[in-house]
């Protein structure tokens, strides 16, 4: 299963309270004050990870409560410092943190001011649970998998990071101080303090986890345009190939390798259909993975296998992308005829230049590796790599 965005409720450690103690031995019998501080909350602290491609654990774990600090003891003795908690997430994932929302999402609940809480569990695609005297299955396999999740609504959040390069942390709640203890009080005049400080808490809130795939190229199209079968073509991806709409429900990544040793990545973005800058069909869970993109590739089915016209098509994704994100209009564009082997294909493919004129047109075969020595020419060109 992808999963390409997820709310989740972050929690860092609250800090220990600093300790009331007097200092009583042999031979001292007023020693003085000697309550120790408190150890600090831990952080909660993002890394982007360049072996991950989705958010899969955080849509199971949702809840990142970093370990509180310990309270300080007497004999000048602080309190152990809580322990950081690091979260991977795939490199491109940006973290939005969302306003005047208290709960966890997906249904999960917890209370908050009790650490042992229990997280409801996930909903699990073809988990077996017993219900009353019966044996159900949750969600069947079939039905589960692959299925893209709607995109939230961000009107209410604000993008604290962006997670790009291997390696980056950011700090998502930072812990609490620890309370000082009675000993740091005492003075010439007030030797004997009887309070020390509690711990401070430490940041929690609900934060919107959003991946937006990092690669060159894009690919996009409308569905049965040959996308799958083109990335396939190009590279070692294996995405699901089949002779009917919306076979890709999610983003595919594959690697062009060259003679020179030059790598460059391409997203297979599902297909696109009109209405999608209005998150029609899942619109936005898909336009978003191509806005990191150097250049668009737009594959067009030049044979109309579905009964649309190519020059409709182009004019329509063109709209798309622009109503989306007008910077996506201006990235460098290549223009693919796809399925060009067939008859009709030619005819289109005139017409198509008389409706589209001064557009540059590479034509493929991706079924049957014509063109492709150009095609991946044209995107290392642009990728400039």
């Amino acid at each position: 299963m992808f999963i390409d965005e997820v709310k989740v409720n972050a929690r860092a450690g609250h800090g220990g309270r600093g300790c009331v103690a007097f200092l009583r031995e042999a031979y001292r019998p007023k020693g003085g004050p000697s309550g120790g501080n408190g150890g600090r909350g831990g952080d909660v602290i993002l890394q982007a990870d360049h072996d991950l491609n989705n958010l899969i654990n955080q849509y199971y774990v949702p809840k990142l409560w970093a370990e509180n600090g310990e309270h300080g003891l007497g004999k000048g003795m602080d309190g152990r410092a809580g322990k950081d908690i690091l979260i991977k997430v795939p490199c491109g994932t940006l973290v939005w943190k969302v306003s005047g929302q208290d709960s966890l999402p997906s249904g999960v609940t917890v209370d908050e001011t009790d650490e042992d809480a229990e997280v409801a569990p996930p909903v699990i695609p073809g988990a077996i649970r017993r219900q009353g005297g019966e044996f159900a299955v949750e969600v069947p396999l079939d039905d589960a998998e692959d299925k893209p999740k709607p995109a939230f609504d961000k009107s209410n959040a604000s993008l604290v990071a962006d997670l790009t390069h291997h390696g980056e942390q950011f700090i998502l709640c930072k812990g609490g101080r620890g309370g000082l203890g009675n000993r740091n009080f005492a003075t010439s005049r007030r030797q004997s303090p009887q309070y020390a400080q509690p711990g401070e808490p430490g940041e929690d809130g609900i934060y919107l986890l959003e991946l937006r795939i990092m690669a060159e190229i894009g690919l996009v199209g409308y569905p049965n345009a040959g996308k799958s079968t083109l990335l396939t073509a190009i590279s070692r991806a294996r995405p699901k190939i089949a002779a009917y709409p919306f076979t890709t429900l999610t983003p595919q990544v594959g690697i062009v390798e060259y003679a020179d040793m030059k790598r460059l990545t391409v997203c297979d973005v599902p297909g696109l259909v009109e209405g999608a800058h209005l998150n029609v069909g899942l619109g936005h869970a898909f336009l978003r993975h191509i806005q990191r993109c150097k250049a668009i590739v737009v594959l067009l089915d030049m044979a109309g296998t579905d009964g649309r016209l190519p020059w409709d098509d182009y004019r329509q994704l063109l709209v798309e992308l622009e109503r989306y994100n007008p910077e996506m209009i201006a990235k460098p564009r290549i223009v693919v005829a796809n399925k060009i082997d067939e008859a009709v294909a030619a005819e289109n493919l005139k017409k198509f230049k008389k409706r589209v004129p001064k557009t540059p047109v590479i034509q493929i075969s991706a079924a049957f590796d014509q063109g492709l020595a150009e095609f991946k020419e044209k995107i290392r060109q642009a990728a400039d790599i």
